[in-house]
C-alpha cells in the first residue's frame, strides 16, 4: 500500500492487575520457548447456557455466524514485491479464500479477477475527507476501484473497508467527523451502482477504541461514544460487521509486567477473573471487552471481524519464528474450535484476518522494527515456519516459479579498513531494511563486520545487484558464497515483480546512486 499504515498498531489486552486498565495489556509479540497445544477453558459455557445464548441471539433478531473464516491481510509496502498473480497463486495454492487489502491497488484486483477469493478493499484514511463532502467522489471511486472489476469473471469483492483504523488515539481525532458522512455517501454510490445488497461497508477499528479493568466493564472511550452510536446505527442497519483490530503482541512488547503466558492460547498463571467468567488468554479478553462494549449501547449481537491479528518473526525481542508459529498456530486452533468465549459462548469471531500474509520490507518503522515482519511468508512467498491453517493443507505451501536475481552477495572486503565504514552502513540501512540487526533480530549477534555485510548486501540487493551499489568507497565486494549464519538470512532480491513497477525501480535505483555521490562527495 502507498499509504503508510497508521502510525501505532495499538490494542489492548487484559491485565492480571485489576486496577490497571485492560488496554495497557494487550500489544503484539511472543516469547520463543515450546509450547503445548492450546488450552481454552470457558466458564459458565455448559449445553444449557450456550443454547440460552442462541436463543436469545435468534429471538432478539440476530444470527451470528458460529463458524470462523480464516483470511489474510495482503500488504504491499516491499521493495521486492512478487507479481500480483504469483501472490493471488500463492493464496490458492494454501485454499485462502478470503484477502483484506489496504488500497484499492488496480494491479492486485485484476489478479484477483476469477480467483474466487473473496476480498476486503480498503480505502486510506486522507481519503475520508474527500469522500465524506463530496457524493460525486463516492461516486467515481466506486466506480474506478470497484464496478471496474466485479461481475461474470471478476473481482468477488464482498467487503470496502472504509478508513484504516481512524479512531487512533494518536490521531487526536483527526478522521473521526468523516467516518459517517463518507459511509452515508459511499452507501448511497452502491446502491446507484446496485450493489449494495452485495458489498457491506465496514470500518476497521483499533481495539484502542474501547477500554476496561475487566470484559464485562468493556466501554468505548468517552470521546467515541456519539461516534460509535452513529457508525453501530450504519453498520447494523446495512447487516454489515463490526472489524476490530487485536495484537496481543503489543501488550508484551509495550509493558515488561505483562504476564507472557497470558498471550498466547495454552492457558496461563495469570488468569483474568470477571465474576463467574475466567480469562486464560489475552485475545479472548480483548474480543469480549468489545461485546461489553457494544451491548452497553444496544448491539450486544453485532457480528465481529478480526480484521488483524498475528505475530511478528523478527526485529524485537520476542518477535521470532517460534513465538509467532505457536501464536498463530493457538489462535487458528482455537478459533476453528469454535467454543467461543465466556460472553459469547459458541459464537467465534465471524472472520479472522491474518497480518499478514507477506512481510513489507518497506513500512515504516516508527512502531518498532518487528512492523517489517509480521509475514507468514517471506517478501519472496517462502514460508516462515509450519502452519495448519485449517484449510485442507497441513503446512504452507511456498509461492510457486519465483524468480530471483542471480545467487550473489555484497559484503565488507576483509583486506578493506572498516574503521570508517560507519557512515556508509548508515546510508545504506537508511534506504535498505537492515531491522534484523537491531536488539532482539535474528541478525544481531553477527558481529560487526557481519553488520556491514548485512547492511551491504540489503541495500545492493535493493538496487537489483547494480554494479555500483557494492562499492562502498572500496569497501565493499561480491561474493557467490552465501554469507547466511544461522537464522540470518542474506536475501537476494526478486526479478519477479509486475512492469508497472519496473520504470519505478530504474528511477529509484538512478535516484539513489545520485544522492549516494552527492553524500560522497560533501563527505
Amino acid at each position: 500500500m502507498p499509504m503508510p499504515l497508521s502510525p501505532l498498531r495499538l490494542s489492548f489486552g487484559i491485565k492480571a492487575n485489576p486496577n490497571q486498565k485492560m488496554k495497557d495489556y494487550c500489544q503484539r509479540s511472543p516469547q520463543g520457548r515450546k509450547m503445548t497445544a492450546p488450552r481454552a477453558r470457558i466458564i459458565g459455557s455448559s449445553l444449557f447456557v450456550r443454547a440460552m445464548v442462541m436463543m436469545l441471539m435468534i429471538f432478539s433478531g440476530f444470527v451470528l455466524v458460529a463458524e470462523s473464516a480464516i483470511g489474510v491481510n495482503w500488504g504491499t509496502l516491499s521493495f521486492h514485491k512478487l507479481k500480483p498473480s504469483t501472490v493471488v497463486d500463492l493464496l490458492k495454492d494454501n485454499n485462502i479464500q478470503k484477502v483484506k487489502l489496504f488500497e484499492a491497488d488496480p494491479l492486485v484486483l485484476r489478479a484477483l479477477m476469477g480467483s474466487g477469493i473473496q476480498v476486503m478493499v480498503g480505502i486510506p484514511n486522507e481519503m475520508l475527507a474527500t469522500l465524506s463532502s463530496s457524493p460525486a467522489a463516492a461516486d467515481f471511486w466506486v466506480r474506478q476501484n470497484v464496478s471496474t472489476y466485479i461481475g461474470k469473471g471478476g473481482a468477488d469483492i464482498r467487503y470496502i473497508a472504509v478508513g484504516n483504523e481512524p479512531f487512533l488515539t494518536s490521531y487526536a481525532g483527526q478522521f473521526q467527523s468523516y467516518v459517517v458522512p463518507a459511509l452515508v455517501n459511499l452507501q448511497q454510490s452502491l446502491a446507484r451502482a446496485n450493489l449494495a445488497g452485495y458489498i457491506k461497508l465496514v470500518v476497521p477499528c483499533n481495539a484502542d477504541a474501547y477500554e476496561s479493568n475487566v470484559p464485562s466493564q468493556g466501554a468505548f472511550r468517552p470521546e467515541l461514544s456519539q461516534i460509535m452510536t452513529q457508525l453501530l446505527s450504519f453498520l447494523n442497519s446495512n447487516g454489515s460487521p463490526f472489524v476490530v483490530n487485536i495484537y496481543p503482541f503489543l501488550s508484551l512488547y509495550g509493558n515488561s509486567d505483562f504476564p507472557q503466558d497470558y498471550a498466547f492460547f495454552e492457558g496461563t498463571t495469570h488468569p483474568v477473573i470477571d465474576g463467574s467468567n475466567t480469562y486464560y488468554n489475552a485475545f479472548d479478553g480483548n474480543f469480549d471487552t468489545l461485546v461489553a462494549a457494544l451491548s452497553k449501547i444496544g448491539y450486544g449481537q453485532m457480528p465481529i471481524v478480526i480484521g488483524e491479528v498475528g505475530w511478528p518473526t523478527d526485529g524485537a525481542v520476542g518477535a521470532n519464528l517460534t513465538a509467532a508459529r505457536v501464536f498463530n498456530q493457538g489462535l487458528i486452533n482455537h478459533v476453528l474450535s469454535n467454543n467461543g468465549t465466556p460472553l459469547r459462548p459458541a459464537v467465534p469471531p465471524m472472520d479472522i484476518y491474518l497480518f499478514s500474509l507477506l512481510d513489507e520490507g518497506a513500512k515504516s518503522t516508527l512502531p518498532g522494527n518487528f512492523e517489517r515482519h509480521w509475514g507468514i511468508f517471506s517478501f519472496d512467498g517462502q514460508a516462515k515456519y509450519a502452519l495448519n491453517l485449517g484449510l485442507g493443507n497441513k503446512k504452507l505451501k511456498n509461492a510457486r516459479n519465483v524468480q530471483y536475481l542471480p545467487s550473489r552477495w555484497c559484503v565488507a572486503d576483509s583486506s578493506g579498513d572498516l574503521s570508517n565504514v560507519a557512515n556508509h552502513m548508515k546510508v545504506a540501512c537508511n534506504v535498505a531494511d537492515c531491522t534484523t540487526l537491531n536488539y532482539g533480530g535474528s541478525c544481531n549477534s553477527i558481529g560487526a563486520k557481519g553488520n556491514v555485510s548485512y547492511a551491504f548486501n540489503s541495500y545492493y540487493q535493493l538496487l537489483m545487484q547494480n554494479e555500483e551499489s557494492c562499492k562502498f568507497d572500496g569497501l565493499g565486494m561480491v561474493t557467490f558464497l552465501d554469507p547466511s549464519v544461522g537464522d540470518c538470512r542474506f536475501l537476494v532480491g526478486v526479478t519477479d515483480t509486475s512492469s508497472s513497477f519496473r520504470p519505478y525501480q530504474r528511477w529509484l535505483i538512478s535516484w539513489i546512486l545520485i544522492l549516494w555521490q552527492v553524500w560522497a562527495f560533501r563527505i
